[in-house]
Parts: C-alpha cells; sequence; structure tokens
C-alpha cells in the first residue's frame, strides 16, 4: 500500500473532489490543512514549491493540483 499524503484546505473545491476520489477507489490517506498547521504548510512548500492546494505526496512523489491522470499513473488505476 503507498503512503498517501495530501496538503489541502477546506475551502478548496480540487481539495474537496481528491479526497473523494480518492476515498471511491478505496485509498486511505493522511490529510493536511495547511490553513490551520504552519508547520505543514512549510513542509508542503518544501516539498512542492507551490503555495496553492491541493499537494499530494504519494511516497515522495509529488503532485500539484487534482492531476488525476498522474495520481491514476502513480496508484495503477486504471
Amino acid at each position: 500500500m503507498k503512503k498517501i499524503i495530501i496538503y489541502s484546505t477546506p475551502s478548496c473545491p480540487y481539495c474537496v473532489a481528491l479526497k473523494e476520489y480518492l476515498k471511491e477507489k478505496n485509498f486511505e490517506f493522511i490529510d493536511f490543512d495547511v490553513s490551520k498547521d504552519t508547520k505543514k504548510l512549510e513542509e508542503m512548500v518544501e516539498k512542492s514549491g507551490q503555495m496553492g492546494v491541493p499537494v499530494v505526496d504519494i511516497d515522495g512523489q509529488i503532485i500539484v493540483g487534482f492531476d488525476k491522470e498522474k495520481i491514476d499513473e502513480i496508484l495503477g488505476i486504471n
């Protein structure tokens, strides 16, 4: 099982869509609300070089935004 970390905010529609998509596909993930957790915000920026959410970390592979095609590729979803 791949380790999936999501950096998101509650007001971001792409974050909500991403989490719903992963739940539909039965993937477990850790979700950090970077609007409330400054340490995780700093970690997200360090990993991605971006301030925008969502940022997804799948076993160290960083995806900025809800890039369904890239997520499917990394997770082996057809």
